[in-house]
């Protein structure tokens, strides 16, 4: 389940880590040939249609909301997040962003709601991010698993090549029993990397992703992303 598009959209042209100057109200939209969370798909490599609105305060808080199609071959058809943290920076060229995030599935035959805290420290173009799972639904890992040991670390660059163009690449690495329910091993890496180009009717990115989790292939993603004031 996840938004590893988005993360990669966001990275390659501006950061949620630095505190707005102002309270706003944005929203956005997208399109993208496959959905990866975490490295692994989560529409079995088809298309998605995303969108979400934002609330930022000039204080450093803010909340929002994002959807997204999903398939997991059964009923569930969309995934949809609401988070909330503070973002601001210090020093000269750091940043920080420390939050919750919870994954809920409205029309899932089962209870898969899980929710995670968050926190990142930036400087400059660098990123290190660490979750963890703090709750999940009953039947997001069997009886005999926890079903809240999941973490995830990761660490993205992004690097402007103009005013509009950026190349960026990505490192996960997740571990826990939630990972061994889900993929029958208890941690693996995965990693992207990406080129986002800003025009005036929107972001579009290209991503190659791949993960070592056995058997699964390179993917070569292709988005298209708008973000508006609302």
């Amino acid at each position: 389940m996840k938004k590893l598009l988005s993360q990669f959209a966001l990275l390659g042209l501006t950061s949620l880590a630095v505190a707005p100057a102002m309270a706003t109200f944005e929203g956005n939209i997208g399109v993208s040939s496959n959905y990866l969370w975490r490295g692994v798909t989560q529409t079995q490599d088809g298309v998605a249609v995303d969108g979400g609105v934002d609330y930022s305060h000039e204080s450093g808080f803010y909340v929002g909301s994002w959807a997204s199609s999903v398939d997991f071959g059964d009923d569930t058809s969309f995934e949809l997040d609401l988070y909330g943290g503070y973002a601001g920076s210090f020093a000269e060229d750091f940043s920080y962003d420390v939050g919750y995030l919870l994954y809920a599935y409205p029309d899932a035959e089962g209870d898969i709601d899980f929710g995670e805290l968050y926190a990142s420290l930036g400087w400059k173009w660098f990123t290190l991010k660490y979750a963890q799972f703090i709750h999940a639904g009953d039947d997001v890992t069997p009886d005999e698993l926890d079903n809240t040991d999941m973490k995830y670390l990761t660490a993205d660059v992004s690097i402007p090549l103009s005013d509009s163009l950026a190349v960026g690449a990505h490192y996960g690495y997740a571990d826990g029993e939630v990972n061994q329910a889900w993929y029958a091993v208890s941690h693996y890496s995965e990693y992207s990397l990406s080129l986002s180009k800003e025009t005036n009717i929107g972001t579009v990115s290209f991503i190659l992703a791949d993960t070592d989790l056995p058997g699964d292939d390179a993917k070569l993603v292709l988005k298209y992303s708008y973000g508006f004031e609302l």
